[in-house]
Order: C-alpha cells, then sequence, then structure tokens
C-alpha cells in the first residue's frame, strides 16, 4: 500500500502501542501531524516543548513504557534538550521526533535549520538523522528498541520534511530488531557469582544500596526476598524511594546528602556494600576517598559502564537485576544479625527522624508539616512529582513510598520546572491515580505556562506549591556557605491563588497548619486541577547536610533551638 512518511510515522508508533504523545506543531514536523489526524493517538498540545519532553519522561517513569514527543525543526527541537538531558540522566526511556528542514538545504543555514543531532549527541542514548522516506519506518522501531532495551534512555529522530511528504509503497515489518554491537543482554560470570556470594557469606555488617534500577527491572519482591533472607538492611538513592515499601523493617530511608544520619553513619561502618541498581553518584557518597572505608563492593547493574565508574567494585555483576537476584537467592542462607542490627538502632536512637505529628503548632506553618501531613491525608497511595529543590529533600524525607514509581523527579539533572509538565504525562499513563505535584515557588513558575494543558485537556492534577519566597536551596547554601549573603535569591512571585483562576483553575493559599487539612480534602475533591499556595516558614532549611565535597559523615545537623526537633518516633 501507499504510504507517505508522515503516514509511516504514525503506522510505527501505533503498531509499537504508542497511544499518546507531547508535542508542538510547526513547519517542518506539520506533514507528520497532517497524517496524525487519520490515526488513533492522542496527541497533548504543550505550551512549550520543553514541557512536551518532560511530559513524555513522566509518562515513561509512571508506566514504564517508552515516552514520545513532538517538535518541530530549529527553535522547536532546541527546546526540548534540558529535557532530553532530564530524561539521559536519569534512564528514562524516550524517543523524541523532531522535523527538520528539506534535505536539499541542509548546511545552508535555512529558516529554522538547526543541527538538532550534533547538539543531542551528548544527551542521548543514540540519534538519527532520517533524509530517505525508506529509512523512516528502521529508525523508528530500532529508536523505540533502544530506548527501552538494557538501560533506558532517549533517542532523537530527525526526519527531513521531504522525507515526511516523500511517498512510497509501505509493508510493516515485524522482523526483531536486530542492531550489530549493541548488546543490552550482558551477563555476569559464574566465577563473578561465586564470588559475589562468598562475599555475602562472610559479611558481618553488610548493607544494600538500593537505587532505580530496582523500579526499571521490577525486582521489588526479588529485593525483599533477599531481605528477609539474610537480614541485611537497606538504605535507597532519592530516585530508589519506592522500590522496596518504607515501611519494611529493614528499609533505613534515603542516604546521601540529604539522607538519614544514621544511614549515612551505618555506609561508612558497613564491611560490604551490596550495590543494586545504582551508581554511586556524588550526592549519594560525598568524599570518594573517604567513602566507606571498611567495606568490599559487590556492584549490580544492567550497564557495564558503571563498573567501578566512581566507586572500585571487589565484584561486578553485569545484568537484569532481577535475574540476578533471582540467581543469587537460592544460594544463601537464612541468617539473622542481631548486632548489626542493634547497632543500626542505636544510631537512630542517636538521630532518628522528625517527629512531625507531635510537632506543637507554634503558629509557623513548615515545609515539613505540609508534606508530611500530605502523606498522611493521601494514605501514601498517591504519585507525587517533584521539582527540584528543599521541598524535593523534604519530600524525599517526610512522604513515606511504599509502592514503586510512586515518585516521580529529577535526579541527576536536578531540573527545575520538571515536575508540572511531567505530572501532565503521569497523569495519562495513570489516569486512575491520586496524583501531587509537589513544587518550590521557584521551579514552578518556569513551567507555570502548562497549566493551561492541564485546562485544556480537561485532566486532574493537584499542585502544592512551597512557597518560601525564595530559591530556597539556593538560599540555604547561601546561608551555610556564604555568610547568609544573599546574592538573587529572595524572589517575588504572582498571586498563584489568581493565576490558577486565569487559567480557569481552582486556586487556594493555606497560611497555617490547621488549615492543611481543609485544603487537601478540597483538592481531592474538585475534578480538576486544583493549584494550592503555600505559604511557609521562609528560612527553614534541610537537615542533616552533608556539604558538597565532604565526607559522607561530616554532616551539618539540625540545631538543637531549631522548632522541629529530631526523635526516634516518626509518626
Amino acid at each position: 500500500m501507499k504510504r507517505t512518511g508522515a503516514q509511516i510515522i504514525w503506522e510505527v508508533l501505533t503498531r509499537e502501542g504508542v497511544d499518546t504523545v507531547f508535542g508542538y506543531p510547526g513547519g517542518a514536523i506539520l506533514p507528520a501531524y497532517d497524517a496524525m489526524l487519520d490515526y488513533d493517538v492522542h496527541h497533548v498540545l504543550v505550551r512549550h516543548e520543553q514541557g512536551a519532553a518532560h511530559m513524555a519522561d513522566g509518562y515513561a517513569r509512571a508506566s514504564g513504557k517508552v515516552g514520545v514527543c513532538v517538535a518541530t525543526s530549529g527553535p522547536g527541537a532546541t527546546n526540548l534538550v534540558t529535557g532530553i538531558a532530564t530524561a539521559m540522566m536519569d534512564s528514562s526511556p524516550l524517543v523524541c521526533i523532531t522535523g527538520q528542514v528539506t534535505s536539499s538545504v541542509i548546511g545552508r543555514d535555512a529558516f529554522q535549520e538547526i543541527d538538532i543531532t550534533g547538539i543531542s549527541l551528548p544527551i542521548t542514548k543514540h540519534n538519527y538523522l532520517v533524509t530517505d522516506v525508506r529509512d523512516i519506518e528502521r529508525s523508528l522501531r530500532e529508536a523505540l528498541y533502544i530506548a527501552r532495551s538494557g538501560r533506558p534512555g532517549p533517542v532523537l529522530v530527525d526526519i527531513t520534511k521531504d522525507a515526511q511528504q516523500a511517498e512510497i509503497d509501505f509493508v510493516a515489518s515485524d522482523r526483531p530488531v536486530q542492531l550489530p554491537g549493541y548488546r543490552p543482554d550482558l551477563a555476569a560470570l559464574p566465577e563473578e557469582y561465586d564470588h559475589a556470594v562468598a562475599l555475602l557469606e562472610r559479611a558481618e555488617r553488610p548493607l544494600i544500596l538500593a537505587g532505580q534500577g530496582i523500579q526499571f527491572a521490577n525486582a521489588g519482591a526479588e529485593l525483599c526476598a533477599l531481605v528477609d533472607r539474610t537480614d541485611i538492611p537497606v538504605a535507597l538513592t532519592l530516585l530508589g524511594l519506592g522500590g522496596m515499601p518504607a515501611h519494611h523493617p529493614r528499609n533505613l530511608g534515603m542516604m546521601g546528602m540529604h539522607g538519614e544520619a544514621w544511614v549515612n553513619t551505618a555506609i561508612q561502618e558497613a564491611d560490604l556494600l551490596i550495590a543494586l541498581g545504582m551508581r554511586f553518584d556524588d550526592r549519594v557518597t560525598g568524599n570518594l576517598a573517604t567513602y566507606a572505608p571498611r567495606a568490599r563492593k559487590i556492584h549490580v547493574d544492567i550497564d557495564p559502564a558503571e563498573i567501578g565508574k566512581n566507586v572500585k567494585a571487589d565484584v561486578g555483576l553485569v545484568g537484569d537485576l532481577r535475574e540476578v537476584l533471582q540467581a543469587i537467592l537460592p544460594r544463601l542462607d537464612q541468617r539473622s544479625r542481631p548486632h548489626w542490627i542493634a547497632r543500626i538502632d542505636e544510631l537512630k536512637g542517636d538521630s532518628a527522624v522528625r517527629d512531625i505529628q507531635r510537632l506543637p503548632d507554634d503558629g509557623h506553618l513548615y515545609a515539613a508539616h505540609v508534606i508530611h501531613d500530605l502523606w498522611r491525608l493521601t494514605e501514601g497511595a498517591a504519585v507525587v512529582v517533584t521539582d527540584v529543590g528543599q521541598h524535593q529533600m523534604w519530600e524525599a524525607q517526610y512522604y513515606k513510598h511504599d509502592r514503586p514509581r510512586s515518585l516521580i523527579t529529577s535526579g541527576g539533572l536536578g531540573t527545575m520546572g520538571f515536575a508540572l509538565p511531567a505530572a501532565i504525562g503521569a497523569r495519562f499513563a495513570r489516569p486512575e491515580a491520586e496524583l501531587w505535584v509537589i513544587a518550590g515557588d521557584g521551579g514552578f513558575q518556569m513551567t507555570a505556562p502548562e497549566l493551561t494543558t492541564c485546562k485544556q485537556e480537561g485532566i486532574k492534577v493537584n499542585v502544592a506549591i512551597i512557597n518560601n519566597g525564595y530559591l530556597g536551596m539556593v538560599r540555604q547554601w547561601q546561608e551555610f556557605f556564604y555568610q547568609r549573603r544573599y546574592a538573587s535569591t529572595p524572589m517575588l512571585s504572582p498571586d498563584f491563588v489568581k493565576l490558577a483562576e486565569a487559567h480557569g483553575l481552582v486556586g487556594l493559599r493555606v497560611e497555617s497548619r490547621a488549615e492543611v487539612e481543609t485544603a487537601v480534602r478540597r483538592a481531592q475533591a474538585e475534578p480538576g486541577t486544583v493549584i494550592i499556595d503555600f505559604r511557609v516558614q521562609q528560612e527553614d532549611s534541610v537537615y542533616p547536610m552533608v556539604p558538597s565535597g565532604a565526607d559522607l559523615g561530616e554532616m551539618i545537623r539540625r540545631p538543637a533551638h531549631n522548632p522541629i526537633f529530631e526523635t526516634a518516633q516518626d509518626d
């Protein structure tokens, strides 16, 4: 049958199960948009192409499927870059389709011509420039395969306008994609498994470090089985939260720069670290020269490039995490570790997390209040999408995630403005879920125009703005390390209630803790998107904090006079 290149784009996507795309039309991609009307695909019109990439990313993280975004050439394509980089850093599977100028004028500085494949090369898993209609099907099928296989990541496919307009006899291929040299299915050797098992059997103070790979591999059950058999406690990365239920008795909580103090201390005292689907990011390790000095390391990751990249591994097991755990489990004996668990309990007694529920109301509204109450009022069952900054760390500390893919956040790149568009994407992936954005007043303003996308699409996203009148995390660094010289961090914001109403949405304001529950219940009851402006204490800080480059055990702790005290209870 005859098909244009534009039609072939949608033939491939729909055959691959894609039913939702996020994008913004323009001249070089118009043939594809015209053809789209004849296919069963829901297109979400964004207000900025960065939002399209973040929506596709949020869709991918919430569903585990490939997210797809579409943009035109030139500024349309370059506006995707921050979103692509965000996905690359966090291993999120995206396919980004961009239009390109007609092939005959490439290299001549044509209107809206830009070398987007060159620009995106460092921030994509792979990319394509397609100038021939006959290559469109193959390129898109390969792109989808590369994006979701092995370590996931973004792939960009740039298609010239004449390739979209050309017509050929088209017969869809159902042959498996084969890419010589691409090996997403590597497996560890038997002797490497032997060495890992021997280290596990000898360890007296082992600790599991669980990352996002647990969720990518759907290995939560295997992780819990490993813990139940070996009695090894677990620390989680920011992106790993939800990979193991927060209420599991051996889940210690988050590690790293703003992780729990006893977790970081336990890492420094451990004699064996078992790293599962995490990459020893600098925010996790602190000073590498003094990181876990007594510990041997077993590192399990699907990407061989991560083994030994930051922290030397005594054993590296390359492969699908779930399959690796399934291979190891039968070889391990049941055991308990009373002395190690007692030591960790002792550390908790000295420095346990905040008891927010029992905190007297001193008339001020703290971000910790808001997030803890949000956790309680949603019964811990919401999908939470955060922006980047103090509120992101408070969410990780005070909202307890028991389910996988229930926290969506920008970890590696730390992209302000991520939350609202990513939540819109997550809504299309999880239409039944209760969905909350937690954002700061700074980051929210970066992508606030996407509120009209919520209105046009008729979707429900509840937005909690933690409004402290500052670029909060930058202000905290200025307080701690720059003698409170607040250069360009005090921030004027619009009236968020009026802004919501201008977009045709509901806006609410909360200034005391007594008002939190009423506002949250109102938001839950409303059929559409609701924005709540939480006016929180301005100069609050996230504790503990490991200064950048410092030893993991050198934490800045909450001052004794601080009204949010620390206790062994966390209700």
